[in-house]
């Protein structure tokens, strides 16, 4: 399986639905992306795993990045920028069985792919500082300083 190729979807994905403010069918557009870029079919599992569960949890999302985001709103943000750090957040924060450093550097990768000349840069100093965050926070969780456990598995 390749989760490059299916983050690469995802983001295709979220990028058409926050460009053209839609809300597409997600299986039919990951479908026709996957298409696209001849995406295996467990590749394409992952990609409309994380597009419907980054759509599930964008508000959540959007608020850790504006935290982490000094003086940028997120609408001003480059649409490749935003939904390539959505992407990412997602992963950072829901999904524990993939560690922090890999989905930030998968988002580096897709930034430099997609993005403009600075995007690399910029995702990497916003989600440098929530993969700390999450580190930090799960460190105080497991020595329990924080009894809270309604919040995600990595939560900022």
């Amino acid at each position: 399986m390749s989760r490059r190729l299916a983050r690469e979807t995802a983001l295709q994905v979220l990028f058409q639905r926050d460009l053209t403010k839609e809300t597409l069918s997600t299986k039919g557009e990951v479908q026709r992306w996957a298409e696209e870029f001849k995406v295996p079919e467990a590749s394409k599992a992952f990609a409309q795993a994380l597009v419907d569960e980054t759509v599930a949890h964008l508000e959540e999302i959007d608020k850790t990045i504006a935290t982490f985001a000094q003086d940028w709103a997120i609408k001003r943000m480059a649409n490749v920028d935003r939904n390539v750090m959505r992407l990412a957040t997602y992963e950072i924060l829901f999904r524990p069985d993939i560690p922090g450093r890999v989905s930030l550097n998968e988002a580096i990768e897709l930034a430099k792919r997609f993005g403009g000349e600075e995007s690399a840069k910029f995702v990497n100093g916003i989600l440098d500082r929530i993969v700390d965050s999450v580190a930090k926070n799960s460190v105080n969780v497991a020595l329990g300083s924080n009894s809270e456990s309604s919040k995600p598995q990595n939560n900022v």
